[in-house]
């Protein structure tokens, strides 16, 4: 049986072994209703703004509809299941990558939060984030 949703703040640090995506990915915007029907069926994820709707789509995708930007990311998933109202995973992360200078979009689904950060910055990020779940109370030796 599976384990269910961590909240405990230490338990989410040590716990989040960080996976780096291999893909690249896009953030955009489509105001367009035709096109946002497009780019949501292909998107990872999508978020309605009042500026129109928010996109992360892989890196050919992207491409394909015109939407590739200058800053290409990568996604590194923190495996751990985090609980939908736990508390202090996104900041200790946000933060640990504040700290080393990278820039880090932070997207949460149900079983997992993701951070994108450039794809440049990637693998110090990893290094950052693996580094920081070894430090954490409770961490494995």
């Amino acid at each position: 049986m599976a384990a269910g949703p961590v909240r405990d703040t230490d338990a989410m640090i040590a716990g989040m072994a960080p996976v780096l995506d291999r893909e690249v990915y896009h953030f955009a915007i489509v105001t367009d209703p035709v096109r946002a029907g497009e780019a949501a069926a292909l998107a990872l994820a999508a978020f309605s703004e009042d500026e129109g709707l928010s996109v992360i789509l892989a890196d050919g995708p992207a491409r394909d509809m015109g939407l590739s930007g200058d800053l290409p990311m990568r996604r590194i998933t923190l495996t751990v299941h985090s609980a939908l109202d736990g508390v202090g995973l996104t900041a200790a992360v946000a933060t640990a990558l504040a700290q080393a200078g990278i820039a880090c979009n932070m997207v949460a689904a149900y079983h997992h939060d993701h951070a994108f950060v450039p794809a440049g910055d990637a693998g110090r990020a990893m290094d950052l984030l693996k580094q920081l779940a070894g430090q954490a109370p409770g961490a494995a030796p």
